[in-house]
């Protein structure tokens, strides 16, 4: 199942397994994610004081998921909508479209993994919030 696309949302991802032995989860493209999958990354070791993100993305789209911990994303879209989003399962993704200016929260020890659905490029962040007000207007 395909998730909206036009603004941020929490997708649930199946779990296949048992508590005693284990759990998989999958994603897979253009079945619950809307997107080729063009770069993976993950991050980790964040400090739990220090807020990430500050920028938003052109045309960047990404799924993005908690494998460990809690991140919370605060997300504000281009028609100046707020709404604050908490990965705290490894089931739970969060779907950002591009145009979506994100700060990220990380618990302890929480590792953030993504799916992206370009490879990397400094042109394409909007690290300013001014630019990110003014490109959306």
């Amino acid at each position: 199942m395909l998730m909206e696309k036009s603004k941020p949302n929490i997708i649930i991802f199946d779990k296949i397994g048992s508590s005693e032995l284990g759990y998989i989860t999958i994603a897979e493209v253009q079945k619950n994610i809307p997107f080729d999958i063009q770069r993976v990354y993950w991050t980790y070791y964040t400090p739990q004081d220090v807020t990430r993100g500050g920028h938003a993305h052109k045309k960047l789209q990404q799924v993005i998921f908690a494998v460990s911990g809690i991140i919370t994303f605060n997300t504000e879209d281009e028609d100046g909508n707020k709404e604050a989003f908490v990965l705290d399962h490894p089931t739970k993704g969060l779907y950002i479209p591009e145009l979506i200016w994100r700060d990220i929260k990380f618990s302890h020890n929480a590792v953030l993994l993504c799916l992206a659905s370009l490879p990397y490029s400094e042109d394409d962040y909007i690290r300013d919030y001014h630019e990110f007000q003014k490109l959306i207007e």
